[in-house]
Order: structure tokens, then C-alpha cells, then sequence
């Protein structure tokens, strides 16, 4: 009895010590993002008060109203979200179908193509920028959205592999049994393999999402246009100007960047549980 009670007491420490732990850790992590929110409320002059004002005293609203109405935040972040659901519906589109083709058509150029597929995530962007940005200056996409959705029609490697992988935990006799009842390759493809894969279609959607979301890189290669910035490439811009040590803007910025962070935090809310599953997925319970 006392052996098991010492276990127990052991074990509810070591329980308190890990919950402490990450409580502390979080405590940590949130402390930029709670900054972020508390400077965008602030006055200029208390932006850089030390130590921290961590209320601000006046809560300045007015600052939202700045980036929204004379600055307009809220059109970028519309063209942000317009090049991330055109990114997600060509990756789940694209990728579901070359890693069902991985994973289930097999020929001796399968294997080759998969590992040829495989070795091009080991180059870096700064390696094809250039050919990549004289293919879409001569299909006149530079200055268009078509420049950062169109490549997401024709697959991401990691995506594939990440499908690919799930597709083959699904059991082969699934997919016989709707052969037998009629079903083609196709129909197969549709009605067993798909529904099946909703976790791990849900945790692509959601790194699509967030490439999209927080890419910089992309759009200022390829937009020129000050209509059509990005969320990120308009928050970066605005930054620079609100780099000053003064701090007569960060006030600003911190409200664009808690605008721009709200999207990832509210995708990322409704889709963990589909996120997590994708990444410890498995084909069927047994």
C-alpha cells in the first residue's frame, strides 16, 4: 500500500512539474503576441516606455480605424485571402491526385519520378527564382495574381508526399470491394480514398493556408501594384517606414499585425483537430 501510494504521489508531481513547465513556456511565447496587442492601443509615446506598459492608459481604438480607413489594410488582407483559397483549392486538387497516382499505379517509371519529385524540395527558391520569373514575364503574369496561384495547380512535393503517405495506410481491400460494386478508378478515387482522407486533406489546407498567408518572398518579385499587395507584403512595407526609433508609427504597425494575424489564428482554431489527426494519421481504426 505504501508503494502504491508513494507511486501515486510520484506521479501526481511529476504531473504539477510538467504542467508548471508548460504554463511557464506559454507564459513565455505569449508575451511578443501580447505586446503586439498591448503597443497597438498604445500612444506613440508609450510605445517604448520602460519599464513595459503593459495597459495601455488610454486605450487608443482610433489606431485600428487608421490602417483600416487611411491605410487600406483590409483590401490587402481581401487580396491575401484571395491568393491563399486559390493556393488551397490548387493544392488539395493537384496533390490529391499525383499522390493517389504515387501511391497506387505502379510501373517502372514510378519509383524514379517519385524520388525526382522528391529531390527538387532540396532547391532553394533563390535557385529558380530567375528561370520562374522569365516564364511568367513572358506569360504576362508578373503583376498578377496568376504568378502566386497557378503553380499551386501543378502540386507542391511536400503535400504529395504528405498525401502519399496517408494513401497507403488506406487498406487495398476497401478499394476492391467498390470495384466490385462498379466503381472505376476514378469513383474509387472520389468515394472511398477521399473521405477517408479528411485529416490529412484538412492539414495541407492548413499549411497552404499559412505558406500563402505569411509569404513575402512571392509577392514582392511578382505584384508592382499597390492594389494588389498582400496582407504581408503591405505589413512589411509599413514596418520600414515605422522602423524609426521614435516610434511615432510602431503604434500602427502592431495594429496592422494583430489584424493580420487574427485569419492563421482563427484557421488554425477550427481546423487543429483535422491538423493534428493529418499528422498522426492512420488509414482506418482497428
Amino acid at each position: 500500500m505504501k508503494t502504491l501510494a508513494s507511486t501515486r504521489k510520484r506521479h501526481r508531481l511529476a504531473m504539477i512539474s510538467t504542467y508548471v513547465a508548460i504554463g511557464i513556456g506559454c507564459v513565455f511565447m505569449l508575451m511578443p503576441f501580447l505586446w503586439m496587442l498591448s503597443t497597438s492601443l498604445k500612444q506613440p509615446g508609450q510605445v517604448f516606455a520602460y519599464p513595459i506598459e503593459w495597459l495601455p492608459d488610454p486605450v487608443k481604438w482610433e489606431n485600428y480605424l487608421y490602417v483600416t480607413i487611411k491605410w487600406p489594410f483590409f483590401r490587402y488582407m481581401l487580396n491575401s485571402a484571395l491568393v491563399a483559397g486559390l493556393t488551397i483549392l490548387g493544392s488539395l486538387i493537384s496533390c490529391s491526385l499525383v499522390a493517389y497516382a504515387f501511391s497506387r499505379l505502379k510501373s517502372k517509371m514510378s519509383k524514379p519520378l517519385f524520388l525526382l519529385m522528391l529531390s527538387t524540395m532540396m532547391l532553394p527558391g533563390q535557385v529558380t527564382v530567375i528561370p520562374i520569373f522569365i516564364l511568367f514575364r513572358n506569360l504576362g503574369w508578373i503583376d498578377s495574381f496568376a504568378a502566386l496561384t497557378v503553380p499551386a495547380f501543378f502540386g507542391t512535393p511536400f503535400y504529395i508526399f504528405l498525401l502519399r503517405q496517408f494513401f497507403m495506410t488506406v487498406p487495398r481491400e476497401l478499394e476492391d470491394a467498390a470495384r466490385i460494386d462498379g466503381c472505376g478508378t476514378w469513383g474509387v478515387f472520389h468515394h472511398v480514398v477521399l473521405p477517408m482522407a479528411k485529416p490529412a486533406l484538412a492539414a495541407v489546407a492548413v499549411f497552404a493556408f499559412m505558406a500563402s498567408w505569411n509569404d513575402f518572398y512571392g509577392p514582392l518579385i511578382f505584384l508592382s501594384s499597390e492594389s494588389k499587395r498582400t496582407a504581408a507584403l503591405a505589413l512589411a512595407i509599413f514596418n520600414s517606414a515605422a522602423s524609426d526609433y521614435s516610434g511615432n508609427q510602431m503604434h500602427w504597425a502592431m495594429a496592422a499585425a494583430t489584424l493580420t494575424i487574427i485569419p492563421t489564428l482563427i484557421v488554425f482554431y477550427y481546423a487543429q483537430r483535422f491538423f493534428v489527426q493529418g499528422i498522426v494519421f492512420k488509414g482506418v481504426e482497428k
